[in-house]
């Protein structure tokens, strides 16, 4: 585990959210990537990410503006990539509730073209990650997710060479205090002495963006 990512060239997609940004700490710290390329279609993110985290010869940190819907442009990033993480997704499930086919080209015709895209350039090692909600969906979010999950196992026989790209899914549950979570909603409105609950019946399953990491470091390995 010690040398997983050393000199490596990684590619995160969705790298400028809460969990990209974690991955990109952890990389760090513990690494020596040959290159970090974050991809990702925000550029107000990225610019905020350049501030901590600049761009340079002696840093491995490289950024690319681009959408998983663009399979041209996945292409183009993945070139030389060993491994990949792919982070981007549409999360919020009343926005997928009202905008379904977005959900459904971001989160499963963007999951294929980044198995398209990693095929294409030989790269070693995907991780896709995915959620609790995928298990037994009942949104269409969590039923986005189950058909990425899905992609993505199967991806495994597409190239059908021994030294093949190998795919693997990891799912968790909410990520305490990332963006869109509810728990920066709840202390939004502790102050009105009231908080929203979606369904008395619901259970939530939790878990910090530092397990998140090390959940994806142990399937890399």
């Amino acid at each position: 585990m010690k040398k997983l990512l050393d000199n490596k060239n990684i590619l995160i997609t969705g790298g400028t959210g809460s969990f990209g940004k974690q991955f990109i700490e952890t990389v760090l710290k513990k690494f020596k990537p040959k290159k970090l390329i974050i991809y990702s279609r925000d550029e107000q993110k990225q610019f905020q990410l350049q501030l901590k985290w600049k761009e340079s010869d002696v840093s491995p940190i490289r950024y690319f503006i681009g959408d998983v819907r663009d399979l041209d442009r996945l292409k183009f990033a993945m070139q030389e990539v060993d491994i990949a993480i792919h982070a981007a997704a549409l999360k919020h499930v009343p926005m997928a509730e009202y905008n379904p086919f977005e959900a459904v080209k971001t989160n499963i015709l963007g999951a294929q073209n980044v198995i398209d895209a990693t095929i294409a350039n030989d790269v070693k090692k995907v991780i896709a990650l995915s959620t609790d909600k995928a298990c037994c969906p009942i949104n269409l979010y969590g039923a986005t997710k189950l058909a990425s999950d899905k992609l993505f196992v199967s991806a495994n026989i597409l190239g059908g060479k021994k030294e093949s790209t190998k795919f693997s899914v990891v799912r968790y549950g909410n990520v305490m205090g990332s963006r869109g979570s509810v728990i920066p909603l709840f202390l939004d409105r502790r102050s009105t002495g009231i908080l929203p609950i979606t369904d008395l019946r619901m259970t939530r399953f939790w878990i910090t963006l530092d397990q998140g990491v090390r959940l994806v470091m142990s399937a890399l390995a």
